[in-house]
């Protein structure tokens, strides 16, 4: 072989120095390897510097002292020919081949279709070819699938589910998602390429090949770093090369072959990569990322001298070398390479990391383990002197900027171990001059183990750094050094040139102004109201300062690509001062409603940060990031429903959402999932009018710009800045933003007349307040700004036309010049009912306010606020779609602000305007508090300001503190108004548009407001689109408090198209009608802009000016509202616009809820029905059930129209049943029971007299009626308390529907009432009567009755009654067993608010009415009663026992719960009465039951409450011997809560022990929780409405003495002469609610405090013998949080669900 490789060696390969003759040049690295197998071989480094093919263009030299072998030459030749084989495998495969199975613009012969690239273009026309086709798939199949609109882009996101969902067979299905799977696969794995035939391919391919080898062999000490090679090694390469060769051409055609037939087998085809964009050149401190197998531009010579050349290298890893040898290296390299571009006076950067051989693709970035970066610039810096000469060192140093190192990214945008080294040179003129730069490169001799230097002198050719010394021939390097110093001459001008005309080409960039345009859609200033979506990629941390701008904007949500952003890029910068919500794409898709998912996800409250490629340090896999590829095929689904909702005109108006991309990367792959999203959102707002490019440079901009013109076919070049730094595009946008009206520096008061800083980022916690600062509208930038005084004349104009009061308005009301703002009359009695903190008992106290609506209530309350802002941490609730729970939570949040563990706190004062559940609220306060605070101490009060037609009345009826106003004005305020008015008419050039503030100030007159509107629409033309605007307005107003329609939805309405730009406005296009309506900004429902009518009372005026005037009737309205398409199509507040409408036709007005009166519908139904009659209403409905037909509460309010006003009971039944259908809960199911009832009524009326077929028909409809109340009764055991589609009142108090059980009782009435009337025989006599009676009480059947068979009549009386025996024999029980319902429902549980309290009585009053008259029916006459002991004198026990439980019923005293009554509704001759007749029951009675010995108990309690020195009690040992006897035969299990409730009151531990002989005591404690578990398993469906009641305490005596009822309790302070903080009388009912009931002298010397602990919330009472009671806390704020074991005292209340602890008092603390 030696002689052969010498033969074939190239004369130019034998050149050498004397030094280096026979000694092997240390290239090789196998010692580094030597755990390298053959089998390895695919997995070996291609950097490998052993392989000639893979090293540097210079020699990469060890340090002096470094040791290597000779190469291992077997083993470099694997390296060559596994390399040469992997290539050969892939530039074999022919171009026409790869199209083939590549999809890529594929074309078949025998089909002769053609198919976009990417599946995801195909069209559903071209999807159905593919399957026809291409797959064989029958036509009728595709056909079907093209039916379903299959697209490629569906196809290429389907699942095999989803085929055959669409009813694909499996087999097809399979067969269609292996030949996508394989498209995907290949068109990721090959471009598309030119054809060409297979034998030039292969031709071409080896020759070039051979070609290239020859030249790498031949050149390879041209370019070597010294010059210096040996023999053998050139002759070891080219007999590689050589062998190479004729392996390659040897295995071409198989391999060939096989690649083109078998594509599928193909282990790892590399996919073609677009380039990617190369760091800015010279630019040391701008950071930018690479990504792991990224393509950099290919190498190429100089051109310009200021265009950069590029080298590529790839250093050993720690594996291979030492961290000396590697930096040894890097330091030759870039000198070497700076050298030659000095030389060469051209630019240049060399790169480490980045591959340059064909192992890999070439420019492909690998990046290089980098254990200290500082080395690399401490090695940079001391190896200068060592490769210049001296006299060069600072020009050198001068010329070579430091390194940069540039972070690698893993491809799915995560931070990997890899850099990538960049060093840059700038030979400037001013430096380099005229010199040539030698360099000193040292190798290692491997015989005489020193170290020698070499003179080298590096010029560029090419792509390549050539020594010009290499040749040995000093002739020939003279030469070339005498042409180099020529050429230097001719390039030191030309350099100078080159530098003169690069400063001279600045250019005249207008980017600066086109951001300000884009940013404020023309504009001055960027208005808050404009939401801003960010869509970003990984931002270089030296340039995260500088985003700070997204600080400053309305910044709605970012789509983040950055997977590490929360972690250390611009989610976690932001996050520094500002909240924001992390969140994945995947949250947005849910079957939530959209006010759900806005309130859900806080949207509007706080900025979405989502993240759209994962987060890096997510456990959940499904959120960790992912590869493009990967990206694209399982999250870019849910990136475009996501852009669907966001960009959604339901959430945001088009003209208020502007899409900003700020690119740090460049974007170069047509799949990358920016580009992607872009497309998206593109899609969505049809077009790029919403879009702002910020684009990093003008390269980001090119590859964006290219693109976007692919992919959209569109020009983005003007929305796009690319000329500005970031810097730059901050500072802009900072200085573009609306003058801020709040201060920086917002305080809030605290303890000691102290204050405390509320952060910015603190505030934005409280999405549901609006707080009140302590230096409110004070030292804010609008004050100092031009445009304040435009400001403050909108701000009152706003005001006094009839908008919201804002705090600015008292602020502007205080300034010099200008009077005070008016303090309504009651405005000190508000404040002095507030301010007296010191004398509330309770931690949250509530303040009732009630006002006729528009008479300036809520100002009033506002006004009393701001003048208290120093006092309390004042707050308003601004979203009132909050949860109370959440509300309460933010209350505290902002009561503790500030503090730690000092004592004490600065009270909050919550005003909450027209809230639906103050109660509930207030109650969640207590709650939270209790978790969060110290015990017992004041913290909030709650204002409630609400709306009510009789203000007075319902002040009077509040049991809280309260104050109201009406729409009268007094004198004096007659006389304030009038002083404001002229002041207004001083200041503003149109007061007498200020028509809230005027129809004050002449005291609500009609006759003014008449006056203004009809001169105002005297031209108005009701059927344009100014009149149907005002006509829709005016409807909703007048009969929807609070509504009003988004501005954006009104100009679609008035035709205004170009709101993008607002050269056109409501203001101009509604002239002069605007003059009645204002706009305003909603933030419950997502942030807008709102229109409604100044005042209630003008849109009340209008409508009638409309109706008289125009003839344009309220159904013609409310049928065109309907009718009307864009109002039901996406916009901003469509849901809360669709409830009012539904609202509109559906509310009842109700006394109770502060409404003018009780109406049976609507009041627009009722004024439809009365103007326009029955056919108009009926219409109307029918219309309206079209529009929504998901609501079930629309036909169930037609059917109840049928049916009261019609009495059409058929049609009322079917929109019943229809309403059923929709949504079957207890309400609707009500609604069929009183169609039956209503019909079953009017059947009675028109059958006078009554005939056999009309009863007959009666009990039918009775039986049904009955059967749909009870329906009623099982469904309100599970219903939800609204109507998921009638969302108005959802805040309405939660309720037990009770309606099913009164409806039945009404119904069955009706019945008894009815066959008591009877015509059963012509004499009608009373022994007939009595004895129907005995069979509807069950003691006779039908049969037993009798009659004159002759009489016809009466026969078919009696068959109808026999056919209906079941039905009326239960008639009876079930009456009773209703009324003893209520008795329990009335007496052991509490409504849980004051309305539902008002519910109750008229429910009580009714049925009390019923009771007697059942009574009346069933009581048993004394015929009776004698025929019956004259038939059976044995009988007389029994009848008189009967008799006893007869009374007792008649007194309601025959039931635990009506003993229980007997406490407040019994007098003492009454009580004793009563007793004795259960004594008689108790004593006569031969099989007592449980219940009768339980009554007995309790009746001998309630005698002993009543009247204690009665002598017929039982004495307390008997009753708990008896109690014992009970409980001993009934066991833990029972649903006797009744019996376990006695156990607490009789067994309760004593400190004598007496009780402790009973066999049951030691099971005491499991007695009373089986009082909790029974009572649960009978009442828990009533626990939302309702909660248990305590009617005894636990008192301080003994025996009997020691149960005190409630009433005692309630007795002692009526008697106490009682009054609270103002003066007047308190209640009762605020006695107990606030507290202060405890405290009396007389209510502590009657009642025993308990000592327990309190154990995580739970609270325990222990007793000697390990006795451990367990007691609840009557109200959870009482127990503090934190798991703390303590000590406290407090008093025990029985409830029928177990203890209850009240006024809980830590013992540390009393």
């Amino acid at each position: 072989m030696e002689p052969e490789r010498k033969q074939s060696s190239s004369p130019s390969l034998s050149m050498m120095t004397d030094q280096s003759k026979d000694d092997y040049v240390n290239f090789t690295v196998d010692e580094r390897n030597s755990q390298s197998s053959v089998g390895d071989e695919m997995k070996v480094r291609p950097s490998n510097p052993s392989d000639p093919s893979l090293k540097s263009y210079r020699s990469r030299s060890p340090p002096p002292d470094f040791r290597l072998d000779p190469p291992d030459n077997k083993k470099s030749l694997v390296l060559i020919r596994t390399e040469i084989k992997t290539k050969r495998i892939y530039n074999a495969i022919p171009s026409a081949s790869i199209l083939s199975v590549g999809g890529m613009q594929k074309k078949t012969e025998e089909n002769n279709f053609t198919l976009p690239p990417l599946i995801e273009d195909w069209t559903k026309d071209q999807v159905k070819d593919w399957l026809v086709n291409k797959l064989r798939v029958s036509k009728e199949l595709a056909q079907k699938l093209y039916d379903e609109e299959l697209s490629g882009a569906c196809l290429a996101s389907y699942e095999k589910e989803d085929l055959l969902e669409l009813g694909v067979p499996r087999a097809p299905a399979i067969q269609i998602l292996r030949q996508i799977k394989k498209l995907k696969k290949q068109s990721e794995a090959f471009e598309p390429a030119s054809p060409a035939p297979e034998s030039e391919l292969n031709q071409r391919d080896n020759a070039e090949m051979s070609q290239k080898l020859d030249e790498s062999a031949e050149n390879e000490t041209v370019s070597s770093d010294s010059g210096i090679q040996s023999l053998s090694s050139s002759v070891w390469m080219l007999q590689m090369a050589r062998d190479r060769i004729r392996a390659v051409i040897n295995q071409n055609t198989a391999e060939s072959q096989f690649v083109i037939h078998n594509p599928d087998n193909l282990e790892a085809p590399q996919r073609q990569r677009p380039v990617s964009e190369i760091r800015p050149f010279d630019k040391c401190n701008f950071l930018i990322f690479y990504t792991e197998n990224d393509i950099l531009p290919p190498m190429a010579g100089p051109s310009n001298l200021i265009d950069p050349v590029h080298e590529y290298h790839l250093l050993p890893n720690v594996n291979e070398a030492s961290e000396r040898e590697i930096l040894y290296e890097f330091t030759r390299e870039v000198f070497s390479f700076a050298a030659s571009c000095m030389n060469s006076r051209t630019n240049g950067t060399i790169h480490f990391g980045v591959n340059v051989q064909q192992e890999r693709q070439h420019g492909q970035v690998v990046g290089q383990s980098v254990i200290s970066l500082n080395k690399y610039n401490e090695a940079f810096e001391s190896s200068l002197g060592d490769f210049f000469e001296e006299k060069y060192v600072n020009v050198a140093r001068l010329c070579i900027r430091p390194p940069n190192f540039i972070k690698v990214l893993h491809e799915n945008g995560t931070a990997s171990d890899k850099w990538v080294i960049e060093v840059d040179v700038v030979p400037a003129i001013s430096q380099t001059q005229d010199y040539l730069f030698y360099t000193e490169l040292g190798i290692t001799s491997a015989e005489e183990k020193h170290q020698c230097k070499t003179l080298c002198l590096f010029v560029r050719e090419g792509p390549r750094s050539v020594n010009i010394f290499v040749d040995p021939n000093p002739r020939v390097g003279q030469e070339k050094l005498k042409d180099l110093t020529e050429k230097v001459k001719n390039l030191v001008p030309a350099r100078k040139a080159a530098e003169e005309n690069k400063e001279r080409c600045f250019p005249q960039s207008n980017q600066g102004q086109r951001l300000k345009q884009l940013m404020t859609r023309g504009r001055n200033v960027l208005e808050s109201s404009l939401q801003v979506i960010v869509v970003t990629d990984k931002c270089p941390p030296d340039q995260l300062e500088h985003m700070d701008f997204l600080k400053e904007i309305s910044l709605f949500a970012v789509l983040e690509f950055d997977p590490e952003s929360d972690l250390n890029g611009t989610c976690h910068f932001y996050r520094i001062d500002c909240t924001a919500n992390l969140h994945f794409p995947h949250m947005y898709n849910t079957q939530d409603s959209l006010p759900t998912l806005i309130k859900n996800l806080n949207l509007f409250m706080q900025p979405s940060w989502i993240f759209c490629n994962g987060r890096l340090n997510e456990e959940s896999e499904e959120d960790m990031p992912l590869t493009p590829s990967e990206w694209l095929k399982r999250r870019s689904g849910d990136i475009s429903k996501m852009i669907g909702l966001l960009c959604s005109p339901d959430i945001i108006s088009k003209d208020k959402l502007l899409v900003t991309f700020v690119l740090h990367s460049a974007v170069t792959d047509m799949s990358h999932p920016i580009l992607e999203t872009f497309c998206a959102i593109y899609r969505t707002l049809e077009g790029a009018d919403n879009m702002l490019c910020i684009c990093r440079n003008s390269g980001v901009f090119s590859e964006w710009k290219k693109l976007i013109e692919l992919r959209c076919k569109e020009d983005i070049s003007s929305k796009c800045i690319y000329e500005l730094s970031l810097n730059e595009i901050s500072s802009t946008v900072t200085q573009l933003k609306e003058p801020q009206t709040q201060s920086s520096q917002r305080y809030l008061p605290s303890t000691g007349s102290s204050s405390v800083l509320l952060t910015r980022k603190a505030e934005e916690l409280f999405t549901d307040l609006d707080i009140l600062s302590e230096h409110e509208c004070e030292n804010t930038e609008i004050e100092n700004s031009d445009s304040f005084d435009e400001f403050k004349r909108k701000t009152e104009e706003d005001f006094y036309r009839g908008g919201q009061v804002r705090w600015w308005n008292f602020h502007l009301s205080e300034q010099r010049g200008s009077l005070p703002f008016i303090k309504r009359d009651k405005y000190h009695e508000l404040y002095d009912l507030i301010t007296p903190v010191r004398s509330y008992t309770s931690s949250c106290v509530m303040i009732n306010l009630f006002h006729h609506p528009g008479c300036g209530g809520t100002t009033l309350a506002m006004h009393v606020l701001w003048n208290l802002k120093r006092k309390f941490r004042c707050a308003v609730v601004k979203n009132n779609r909050a949860t109370n729970i959440d509300i309460a939570a933010q209350v505290i949040n902002l009561l503790t602000y500030g503090k730690q563990d000092q004592p004490g706190y600065t009270p909050v004062l919550l005003l909450v305007d027209n809230w639906e559940d103050v109660e509930d609220l207030k109650q969640c306060i207590v709650h939270v508090s209790g978790e969060r605070t110290q015990q017992n101490t004041f913290m909030v009060i709650i204002l409630n300001c609400e709306r009510t037609q009789f203000p007075d009345e319902s002040s009077r009826n509040s049991y809280a503190p309260n104050i109201f106003i009406t729409n009268k004005l007094s004198i004096k305020e007659q006389r304030l108004f009038s002083e404001k008015l002229q002041q207004l008419e001083a200041d503003h050039e149109k007061p007498e548009t200020f028509y809230a503030f005027i129809i004050m100030t002449n005291n609500f007159s009609k006759d003014y407001i008449t006056n203004i509107v009809s001169n105002t629409l005297k031209d108005l033309d009701a059927t344009s689109q100014q009149g149907r605007l005002l006509s829709f307005l005016a409807l909703l107003n007048t009969f929807v408090n609070g509504s009003y329609m988004s501005l954006s939805l009104c100009e679609e309405l008035i035709g205004i198209r170009n709101s993008l730009w607002k050269q056109e406005t409501i203001d101009d296009t509604m002239n002069p009608y605007f003059t009645l309506l204002i706009t305003f900004n909603v933030e419950e429902h997502g942030f807008y802009q709102a229109v409604r009518f100044l005042h209630p009372m003008i849109a009340s005026n209008c409508l009638q000016i409309l109706e008289q005037k125009h003839k344009l009737s309220l159904a013609e309205v409310t049928i065109d509202i309907l009718y009307c398409d864009k109002v039901y199509k996406s916009c901003m507040g469509k849901d809360f616009l669709v409830q009012n409408i539904q609202s509109m036709l559906i509310s009842r007005h109700r006394k109770e809820q502060g409404d003018d009166k009780d109406t049976q519908f609507s009041p627009l139904i009722e004024k439809i029905h009365e103007d326009e009659g029955s056919e108009k209403v009926k219409e109307l409905f029918e219309k309206a059930i079209g529009r929504f037909d998901r609501s079930a509460t629309l036909p169930q309010a037609l059917a109840r129209y049928f049916c009261l006003r019609e009495k059409d009971f058929q049609a009322a039944l079917k929109w019943a049943l229809d309403a059923r259908d929709k949504n079957p809960n207890s309400y609707i199911a009500d609604t069929v029971g009183q169609v039956y009832k209503s019909q079953l009524k009017k059947e009675i009326e028109d059958s006078e007299p009554l005939t056999a077929e009309a009863l007959n028909e009666c009990l039918i409809l009775g039986s049904k009626a009955v059967k749909a109340f009870y329906e009623s009764q099982e469904l309100a055991k599970k219903d939800e308390t609204i109507d998921p589609f009638d969302l108005h009142n959802r805040k309405r108090p939660k309720s037990y529907n009770t309606s099913g059980y009164v409806g039945e009782t009404e119904v069955m009435m009706i019945l008894l009432d009815l066959i008591r009337e009877l015509p059963l025989s012509q004499s009608r006599d009373r022994y007939q009567t009595d004895k129907l009676i005995q069979i509807l009480k069950g003691h006779h059947t039908i049969r037993d009755f009798h009659f004159d068979h002759n009489d016809a009549p009466t026969a078919q009386f009696v068959k109808v009654l026999e056919h209906h025996e079941k039905f009326l024999i239960s008639l009876k029980p079930r009456l009773k067993e209703i009324f003893s319902f209520f008795e329990k429902y009335f007496t052991y549980l509490r409504p849980r608010s004051q309305e539902r309290v008002i519910a109750d009585e008229r429910h009580k009053k009714k049925l009390s009415e019923h009771f007697k008259q059942y009574l009346k029916i069933f009581n048993s006459s004394e015929q009776e009663k004698a025929s019956e002991k004259a038939r059976n004198p044995n009988l007389s026990l029994l009848q008189e026992i009967q008799d006893q439980r007869f009374y007792l019923e008649t007194k309601r005293a025959d039931s635990f719960a009506g003993l229980l009554q007997c406490l407040s509704d019994k007098n003492v001759a009454e009580m004793e009465r009563i007793f004795k007749k259960w004594k008689f029951i108790f004593e006569k009675s031969s099989k007592r039951t449980v219940s009768d010995t339980v009554n007995f108990i309790l009746a001998n309690i309630v005698m002993h409450s009543i009247k204690p020195s009665s002598k017929e009690l039982k004495k307390y040992e008997e009753l708990v011997d008896l109690l014992n006897e009970e409980l001993q035969k009934e066991g833990t299990h029972s649903n006797s809560t009744e019996m376990y409730y006695l156990s607490m009151l009789l067994m309760w531990p004593t400190k004598d022990r007496k009780l402790e002989n009973l066999s049951t005591y030691k099971d005491i404690a499991t007695y009373f929780r089986s009082a909790k578990k029974s009572f649960h398993r009978r009442f828990s469906h009533m626990f939302p409405a309702r909660s248990a009641l305590a009617h005894f305490f636990l008192g301080k005596s003994t025996g009997l003495k020691r149960i005190v009822s409630k009433v005692k309790l309630d007795q002692i302070l009526k008697e106490e002469s009682c009054s609270d903080q103002s003066g007047q009388s308190c209640t009762l009912n605020q006695l107990w609610q606030s507290g202060a009931a405890w405290n009396e002298p007389q209510v502590e010397k009657e009642l025993l405090r308990v000592k327990g602990i309190s154990e995580n919330k739970d609270i325990y009472v222990n007793y000697e013998g390990n006795l451990k009671i367990p007691v609840r806390p009557a109200y959870l704020g009482d127990i503090r949080s934190g798991c703390s074991r303590e000590h406290i005292s407090f008093y025990v209340g029985f409830t029928m669900e177990g203890p209850v602890a009240y006024n809980i008092k830590y013992v540390t603390a009393q």
